[in-house]
Protein backbone atom coordinates (compact mmCIF):
# COMPACT_ATOMS: atom_id res chain seq x y z
CA UNK A 1 0.00 0.00 0.00
CA UNK A 2 1.30 3.48 -0.82
CA UNK A 3 2.76 5.40 2.09
CA UNK A 4 1.80 8.92 1.02
CA UNK A 5 -0.14 10.92 -1.55
CA UNK A 6 3.14 11.32 -3.45
CA UNK A 7 2.63 7.81 -4.84
CA UNK A 8 -0.29 9.05 -6.96
CA UNK A 9 -0.84 11.18 -10.02
CA UNK A 10 -3.84 12.87 -11.63
CA UNK A 11 -4.68 14.62 -14.87
CA UNK A 12 -4.82 18.42 -14.64
CA UNK A 13 -7.52 20.52 -16.30
CA UNK A 14 -4.98 21.24 -19.04
CA UNK A 15 -4.80 17.50 -19.78
CA UNK A 16 -1.33 16.84 -18.36
CA UNK A 17 -0.56 13.95 -16.04
CA UNK A 18 0.71 15.45 -12.78
CA UNK A 19 2.60 13.39 -10.23
CA UNK A 20 1.59 14.53 -6.76
CA UNK A 21 5.23 14.35 -5.71
CA UNK A 22 5.34 17.77 -7.38
CA UNK A 23 3.79 19.00 -4.11
CA UNK A 24 6.42 17.52 -1.76
CA UNK A 25 7.15 19.72 1.24
CA UNK A 26 3.86 21.59 0.84
CA UNK A 27 0.71 21.49 2.95
CA UNK A 28 -2.20 20.41 0.77
CA UNK A 29 -5.96 20.57 0.98
CA UNK A 30 -7.45 18.02 -1.43
CA UNK A 31 -11.15 18.61 -2.15
CA UNK A 32 -13.77 16.93 -4.31
CA UNK A 33 -15.87 19.71 -5.83
CA UNK A 34 -19.11 20.31 -7.74
CA UNK A 35 -20.54 23.37 -9.48
CA UNK A 36 -24.23 22.82 -8.72
CA UNK A 37 -24.10 21.82 -5.05
CA UNK A 38 -25.42 23.47 -1.91
CA UNK A 39 -21.77 23.72 -0.86
CA UNK A 40 -20.45 25.25 -4.11
CA UNK A 41 -20.06 28.56 -2.27
CA UNK A 42 -17.07 26.93 -0.54
CA UNK A 43 -15.01 27.63 -3.68
CA UNK A 44 -14.85 31.25 -2.52
CA UNK A 45 -13.32 30.39 0.87
CA UNK A 46 -11.05 27.73 -0.59
CA UNK A 47 -9.65 30.44 -2.85
CA UNK A 48 -9.29 32.79 0.15
CA UNK A 49 -7.29 30.14 2.01
CA UNK A 50 -5.13 29.52 -1.04
CA UNK A 51 -4.44 33.24 -1.49
CA UNK A 52 -3.71 33.71 2.20
CA UNK A 53 -1.24 30.81 2.56
CA UNK A 54 0.19 30.00 -0.88
CA UNK A 55 3.35 31.98 -0.10
CA UNK A 56 3.87 29.63 2.85
CA UNK A 57 3.69 26.52 0.61
CA UNK A 58 -0.01 25.77 1.00
CA UNK A 59 -1.90 24.46 -2.05
CA UNK A 60 -5.54 23.58 -2.60
CA UNK A 61 -6.12 20.79 -5.15
CA UNK A 62 -9.64 20.60 -6.60
CA UNK A 63 -11.11 17.43 -8.08
CA UNK A 64 -14.55 17.86 -9.66
CA UNK A 65 -16.88 14.89 -9.24
CA UNK A 66 -20.37 14.12 -10.55
CA UNK A 67 -21.18 11.18 -8.25
CA UNK A 68 -23.44 13.07 -5.83
CA UNK A 69 -26.88 13.87 -7.27
CA UNK A 70 -25.32 14.77 -10.66
CA UNK A 71 -24.16 18.13 -9.31
CA UNK A 72 -21.14 18.38 -11.65
CA UNK A 73 -22.65 17.60 -15.07
CA UNK A 74 -20.36 19.77 -17.21
CA UNK A 75 -17.24 18.73 -19.04
CA UNK A 76 -13.81 19.82 -17.84
CA UNK A 77 -13.87 22.97 -19.97
CA UNK A 78 -17.22 24.09 -18.56
CA UNK A 79 -16.04 23.33 -15.02
CA UNK A 80 -12.84 25.33 -15.50
CA UNK A 81 -14.76 28.30 -16.93
CA UNK A 82 -17.29 28.21 -14.09
CA UNK A 83 -14.63 28.06 -11.36
CA UNK A 84 -12.53 30.78 -12.92
CA UNK A 85 -15.29 33.24 -13.81
CA UNK A 86 -17.66 32.70 -10.89
CA UNK A 87 -15.19 32.21 -8.03
CA UNK A 88 -11.83 33.41 -9.39
CA UNK A 89 -10.25 30.02 -8.74
CA UNK A 90 -6.50 30.00 -9.34
CA UNK A 91 -5.56 26.91 -7.34
CA UNK A 92 -4.83 23.73 -9.31
CA UNK A 93 -7.90 21.93 -10.63
CA UNK A 94 -7.88 18.43 -12.05
CA UNK A 95 -10.09 16.53 -14.48
CA UNK A 96 -13.41 15.24 -13.21
CA UNK A 97 -13.01 11.96 -11.31
CA UNK A 98 -15.00 9.47 -9.28
CA UNK A 99 -14.15 9.63 -5.58
CA UNK A 100 -15.98 6.56 -4.25
CA UNK A 101 -17.04 3.03 -5.17
CA UNK A 102 -15.30 0.70 -7.63
CA UNK A 103 -14.28 3.41 -10.10
CA UNK A 104 -12.83 5.77 -7.50
CA UNK A 105 -9.61 7.52 -8.43
CA UNK A 106 -6.85 5.68 -6.49
CA UNK A 107 -5.93 8.90 -4.65
CA UNK A 108 -9.43 9.17 -3.18
CA UNK A 109 -9.52 5.49 -2.30
CA UNK A 110 -6.30 6.10 -0.36
CA UNK A 111 -7.52 9.32 1.28
CA UNK A 112 -10.82 7.74 2.35
CA UNK A 113 -9.10 4.84 4.03
CA UNK A 114 -6.42 7.01 5.64
CA UNK A 115 -8.93 8.71 7.96
CA UNK A 116 -12.39 7.43 8.87
CA UNK A 117 -15.67 9.18 8.27
CA UNK A 118 -16.74 10.59 11.64
CA UNK A 119 -20.07 12.14 10.67
CA UNK A 120 -21.37 15.48 9.51
CA UNK A 121 -21.47 18.62 11.66
CA UNK A 122 -25.20 18.79 12.31
CA UNK A 123 -24.89 22.43 13.47
CA UNK A 124 -24.19 23.45 9.86
CA UNK A 125 -27.39 24.80 8.25
CA UNK A 126 -27.03 22.71 5.09
CA UNK A 127 -26.60 19.51 7.14
CA UNK A 128 -30.27 19.64 8.07
CA UNK A 129 -31.05 19.19 4.36
CA UNK A 130 -28.08 17.03 3.33
CA UNK A 131 -28.27 14.22 5.87
CA UNK A 132 -32.00 13.43 5.34
CA UNK A 133 -31.40 13.59 1.56
CA UNK A 134 -28.58 11.05 1.76
CA UNK A 135 -30.50 8.81 4.15
CA UNK A 136 -33.61 8.84 1.92
CA UNK A 137 -32.16 8.76 -1.61
CA UNK A 138 -28.62 7.45 -1.20
CA UNK A 139 -28.44 5.32 1.96
CA UNK A 140 -25.67 3.22 0.40
CA UNK A 141 -23.37 6.28 0.67
CA UNK A 142 -23.23 6.14 4.47
CA UNK A 143 -21.49 2.86 5.42
CA UNK A 144 -17.70 2.79 5.55
CA UNK A 145 -15.14 5.54 5.15
CA UNK A 146 -15.84 6.53 1.54
CA UNK A 147 -16.45 10.14 0.54
CA UNK A 148 -20.06 10.91 1.42
CA UNK A 149 -20.69 14.14 -0.55
CA UNK A 150 -19.16 17.01 -2.50
CA UNK A 151 -16.61 19.23 -0.76
CA UNK A 152 -15.07 16.58 1.45
CA UNK A 153 -11.66 18.00 2.33
CA UNK A 154 -8.44 16.15 3.22
CA UNK A 155 -5.62 18.12 4.84
CA UNK A 156 -2.19 16.67 4.02
CA UNK A 157 1.06 17.49 5.82
CA UNK A 158 4.45 18.31 4.26
CA UNK A 159 5.40 14.61 4.25
CA UNK A 160 2.35 13.65 2.17
CA UNK A 161 0.46 12.09 5.08
CA UNK A 162 -3.25 12.67 5.57
CA UNK A 163 -3.55 14.80 8.70
CA UNK A 164 -7.27 15.58 8.98
CA UNK A 165 -10.52 14.92 7.17
CA UNK A 166 -13.26 17.53 7.01
CA UNK A 167 -16.70 16.77 5.65
CA UNK A 168 -18.79 19.08 3.47
CA UNK A 169 -20.37 20.56 6.60
CA UNK A 170 -17.05 22.08 7.66
CA UNK A 171 -16.61 25.48 6.08
CA UNK A 172 -13.10 26.05 4.71
CA UNK A 173 -12.32 29.04 6.93
CA UNK A 174 -13.11 26.90 9.99
CA UNK A 175 -10.06 24.79 9.08
CA UNK A 176 -7.64 27.70 9.27
CA UNK A 177 -6.12 26.79 12.65
CA UNK A 178 -5.47 23.24 11.42
CA UNK A 179 -3.78 24.57 8.29
CA UNK A 180 -1.65 27.02 10.26
CA UNK A 181 -0.54 24.24 12.62
CA UNK A 182 0.95 22.35 9.66
CA UNK A 183 2.58 25.41 8.11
Amino acid sequence: MPSSIYDYSAVSMSGKEVSLDRYKDKVLLIVNTASECGFTFQYQDLQKLYDRYKDRDFVVLGFPCNQFADQEPGDNGAIHTFCTLRYGVTFPMFNKVDVRDAGAHPLFAYLSEALPFEGFDMRHPVAKILVPLIEERHPHYMPGNSVKWNFTKFLVDRQGRVSQRFEATTDPLDMEASIEALL
